[in-house]
């Protein structure tokens, strides 16, 4: 197992707060990397596309401006998360700035383009690839990705059906470099089993949501925290790719979320400004990990309390 070199003795805790499709924003990103965790947004939730460089420019000034005024506490890096789609007609747009900006991590899915590859590594940057079976997950690496991210069965947003335990397994048998694991990871017993199980950070999206920096409604963070397992939908119809939502806001847009319909996944689409993300725009992402989720607090807080649980964690288990 291997930590990349753009990540030691950047983090407070092994974690990489994961994209999420309008949540993450600069604010959510500026924040958490300043608790000390990489914080990450999609390139797509820049809209227009000239926003990303806006984007962009602020998170580097920003953590640049904090690391100078804190030097024994540094920030953890940002990444940028690459739809790699075909339907995406901005990506070599999107790529032109993460070459500019020279963004240390980016985040690649739905598909693996070894030029997006060559493109990061041609400034020193670092991909890490998202996979949801070891199929992709060795189709990853062979096109040039430096990582991967195993997302597992309970993961928010587009997860896989396979367990943490055996997803991990599979990939450990060939692949020694960077892993990351996601699937209801919400608290700090289960980042030290992410880590227990073979991973070397854990890669969490949802409890974010209910955070004040959150770009979410007040009904959507409000839906997390009075929420818990069965309240997960897991379905295709929303983008083609299978992922899991919140029951309320599947009732909410006037739908049966017993009676999913199956979409055909070749009509995915993520062009920019696509007729469906709009149409499903109140559709709301979540892992089945929300349990853990009490109330909505600042980013901060809800690091600090991670980091609590996860060194109370590895006490409890050295004294075992």
């Amino acid at each position: 197992m291997s930590l990349p070199a753009i990540l030691q003795n950047r983090l407070s805790i092994p974690v990489v707060g994961s994209p999420m499709f309008i949540v993450s924003n600069p604010d959510l990103v500026i924040a958490q990397c300043k608790a000390g965790i990489v914080g990450s947004f999609p390139a797509l939730n820049a809209r227009p596309q000239h926003v990303l460089d806006e984007w962009l420019d602020r998170i580097t000034t920003e953590l640049a401006e904090y690391d100078v005024k804190n030097p024994d506490k540094p920030s953890a890096p940002f990444a940028l998360n690459q739809i790699v789609h075909k339907s995406n007609v901005r990506l070599d747009d999107d790529m032109a700035l993460c070459v500019k900006h020279k963004v240390k991590i980016v985040i690649t899915s739905l598909g693996a383009r070894e030029e997006v590859n060559q493109a990061v590594h041609s400034y020193g940057g670092i991909v890490l690839h998202d996979v949801i079976n070891n199929k992709f997950a060795r189709k990853a690496i062979e096109k040039g990705a430096d990582g991967l991210i195993a997302v597992a069965a309970g993961a928010g947003g587009h997860a896989g059906r396979i367990s943490p335990f055996a997803l991990i397994h599979e990939i450990r048998e060939w692949f020694d470099g960077p892993l990351l694991l996601s699937g209801a990871i919400s608290n700090g017993n289960a980042i030290l089993a992410a880590l227990a199980a073979g991973a070397d950070l854990a890669y969490i999206g949802t409890t974010f949501i209910a955070t004040e920096e959150a770009n979410a409604t007040p009904a959507y963070k409000q839906m997390i925290v009075e929420g818990d397992a069965s309240e997960i939908v897991y379905t295709n119809f929303f983008t083609g790719v299978h992922g899991n939502y919140l029951k309320g806001s599947i009732l909410t847009a006037g739908l049966d979320p017993e009676n999913m319909p199956e979409a055909d996944p070749s009509k995915m689409n993520f062009s920019a400004g696509s007729s469906k993300a709009k149409a499903w725009k109140d559709i709301w992402g979540s892992g089945q990990g929300i349990g853990a989720v009490k109330g909505v607090v600042p980013v901060a807080e809800l690091v600090a309390r991670l980091q609590r649980e996860y060194m109370a964690a590895r006490d409890r288990l050295a004294l075992a």
